[in-house]
């Protein structure tokens, strides 16, 4: 990694820590997860997210690769909101896998196909359905493509075990 994406990687580190935490917690064992909305920010839950998590207690972090909206057969709705109730299905299914629950989640990556105003009530739907009050930080990337031609969406995300 460069010195310069290492500097900006501390740097976005230490920006995040400097916010005023809000009240929503998550425990799971020892795990603290905090939500940050800092002051100055705009209230980022009713689209789905929270601006910062800091993680404490926890030891292990596993990186969950990017479910798109497959079935178990590999089949592909063409419609975009199956295919993210599919994904976030296939996201609590990886996590399940790792023993681990929604609320560890600290992270979570969207790429959104040809994304556009109309898609966020969607997405902030199953982002609510599936983190109910502990909203993990979110990124949305809007890309032409994904791995598949038909594929319209995929998630991935960070989680801390333990």
């Amino acid at each position: 990694m460069s010195r310069a994406i290492t500097h900006l990687l501390i740097g976005g580190l230490i920006i995040m820590t400097m916010g005023v935490p809000t009240a929503t917690t998550a425990n799971e064992n020892d795990l603290k997860l905090t939500i940050v909305n800092p002051q100055g920010l705009y209230d980022p839950a009713p689209n789905g997210y929270s601006h910062a998590v800091i993680a404490s207690g926890g030891g292990r972090i596993a990186y969950i690769a990017g479910q798109g909206g497959e079935d178990s057969t590999g089949a592909l709705s063409p419609d975009f909101a199956v295919q993210v109730g599919q994904a976030y299905a296939n996201l609590r299914t990886a996590l399940e896998g790792i023993g681990a629950k929604p609320n560890q989640v600290i992270k979570l990556t969207v790429f959104v196909v040809d994304h556009d105003q109309s898609k966020l009530g969607v997405l902030t739907r199953h982002v609510k359905e599936t983190f109910g009050e502990t909203l993990p930080a979110q990124t949305l990337v809007p890309v032409p493509r994904l791995a598949l031609d038909s594929m319209l969406f995929e998630v991935e995300a960070v989680a801390v075990l333990d």
